[in-house]
């Protein structure tokens, strides 16, 4: 029971992790505000098509923060606690939007407009990179080590240390981190021109949005495929069963995919549902549904890799400075009684998700238009 609950928060985890991925879609349409906003009408209907969803994505970042929390602590102590400077700096970028979203077009702001726009430009870049980084150390490792012992240490119970100054920032030396960083912008950058696509009636903006999706699909194309091709001729982080010792294993995220079929054929359909939904958007220009297929896709692929990451006896934070410091399901997660008693609440997660996708319906039935924009009313 406890191993099944175990793998069911990492499978609860992960879905979060995929479905915020999906979410910086608000960011990498932020990312475009000047590239493909020349006017002010423009950039205001791309800010109140991205406006009325970034409250999605930050409560889905929270959200994902403390399901880790409480389902995994030791992974949040010492990642949170440890690599603090790279998770401060994606939370006070997240913070800078909100920000920017509520003050930019408040009368007498002292910074002015454009100044509010930049911010919310520099959240669309420094978001999606930085977290597609942390995630990269999934499967390249950081700098941390353990010692359980500590914790009989009345003065300074700290069982986790990081193991260089830099705290996360260190993520960004290792070349692979970075390439899954911009992978994930130049994703993020394409589900949101398709979400402009979907979301603003106007033709000479939604056609130089068809131009970005070209763009940004092609660099995407080149980051991802590199570092999954990369992740899977490498070695990985393997757990032996029986007595928990962590060893390096050739080929092992290849190895876990061939041994869990099903979530192969989720990462292959995923990957799919991306392409057919950049694809059809560029060869028909008057389809406007590639945000839902390159969507559900993006889920169902990040949602893959990250249980290839946990699956299969892999350790899923592991630690290149001490093998055996490596954090695993086992040996990272809260007790069989907190996961039991959080599994009874995960039971109203779907009745949350059918009140988001109410809430998103009511809020885009109606495309965004340079007329409303001009009506007035609750703009950002």
């Amino acid at each position: 029971m406890y191993i099944f609950l175990q793998q069911y928060w990492w499978l609860v985890v992960s879905l979060l992790g995929a479905i915020l991925v999906f979410l910086l879609f608000v960011q990498g349409g932020n990312s475009l505000l000047f590239c493909l906003g020349k006017t002010e009408e423009h950039r205001k209907m791309m800010v109140n098509s991205t406006g009325r969803k970034w409250e999605f994505t930050f409560t889905t970042l929270v959200t994902f923060g403390g399901a880790f929390f409480a389902s995994f602590p030791l992974f949040y102590s010492t990642s949170f606690g440890g690599a603090y400077w790279l998770w401060m700096i994606i939370l006070f970028s997240f913070v800078l939007q909100a920000v920017s979203y509520e003050f930019q077009s408040k009368a007498g702001n002292l910074l002015g407009k454009k100044t509010y726009q930049t911010f919310l430009v520099i959240n669309g870049v420094v978001g999606p990179v930085l977290l597609g980084g942390a995630v990269a150390t999934f499967f390249t490792g950081s700098d941390f080590y353990i010692n359980k012992a500590n914790m009989t240490d009345t003065i300074m119970p700290v069982i986790s240390h990081w193991g260089n100054g830099w705290h996360g920032l260190d993520a960004l030396t290792n070349i692979w981190n970075v390439i899954l960083g911009l992978a994930v912008f130049f994703l993020a950058r394409v589900l949101g021109a398709l979400y402009f696509i979907n979301n603003i009636d106007d033709k000479a903006l939604t056609d130089k949005c068809r131009r970005a999706v070209r763009n940004n699909t092609v660099l995407f194309l080149v980051f991802f495929l590199s570092f999954v091709i990369r992740t899977l001729v490498s070695e990985g982080f393997a757990v032996n069963p029986e007595t928990q010792e962590i060893y390096m294993q050739p080929y092992k995220y290849f190895t876990n995919f061939i041994e869990m079929p099903v979530v192969l054929v989720l990462f292959l359909i995923g990957v799919v549902l991306v392409l057919f939904g950049i694809g059809k958007t560029l060869l028909k220009n008057t389809f406007d549904k590639g945000i839902w297929f390159a969507g559900i896709g993006t889920v169902l692929t990040v949602l893959s890799l990250l249980l290839v990451a946990g699956y299969n006896n892999t350790a899923y934070y592991p630690s290149y400075t001490d093998l055996q410091s490596s954090l695993t399901l086992a040996n990272s997660c809260s007790s069989e009684f907190t996961l039991k008693t959080m599994a009874y609440v995960s039971i109203l997660v779907p009745f949350v998700i059918a009140y988001i996708f109410y809430a998103w319906h009511s809020i885009d039935r109606h495309k965004i238009t340079g007329k409303e924009m001009d009506e007035g009313g609750h703009s950002y």
